[in-house]
């Protein structure tokens, strides 16, 4: 197809997608099927390309060393995985470090920066030691208590300063 217009002929190319064609100054190429698209339909899914998959890979993961192994088309994966226990490849040594579990750390669980929380009993990093910082689901005996006492405490504490504050001889103070 024709793209450009009357005064550059050759430049850009008209979609192929059915019901668009319309003319792009950058059209793409789908890797897969080899025909023109606009910036709208250049993926496979926008322009229902039948040989997409093409370039697609599957992987399996291995539970005891944590290799990717790649699945060809007439494989399954359990068979994969046995071929790869099987072949000698597969070292539990290289298996990937254990992790911090909370959210968004990628602190490596070592000897020396390990702990194991005593209310929940999970292994974190010492950032993330106090039940506080980790999101810590079982709460400590006796914490409740001592949270209300606090609470308390602090009430009494404010209200001792405001009548602090109210007295004409007593200068201003922070709020509570």
């Amino acid at each position: 197809m024709g793209g450009g217009t009357e005064a550059f002929p050759d430049l850009g190319a008209h979609c192929q997608h059915p019901g668009c064609h319309q003319l792009d100054f950058l059209p793409f190429t789908c890797l897969a099927c080899q025909e023109i698209f606009c910036l709208e339909h250049r993926t496979y899914t926008a322009h229902n390309c039948p040989k997409g998959d093409r370039n697609s890979r599957r992987v399996a993961v291995c539970e005891a060393c944590s290799m990717s192994i790649e699945i060809k088309d007439d494989e399954t994966e359990k068979l994969v995985l046995e071929k790869h226990a099987k072949s000698g490849v597969c070292d539990p040594t290289k298996k990937k470090k254990p992790r911090c579990p909370v959210k968004n750390c990628k602190e490596v669980l070592t000897f020396s920066n390990t702990n194991t929380c005593k209310v929940c009993h999970k292994k974190v990093c010492l950032k993330h030691r106090f039940p506080a910082e980790h999101a810590c689901k079982k709460s400590v005996p006796g914490e409740e208590k001592l949270l209300a006492i606090m609470g308390r405490i602090r009430t009494i504490t404010c209200r001792e300063d405001v009548r602090r504050k109210s007295s004409p001889t007593t200068p201003s103070a922070k709020a509570c």
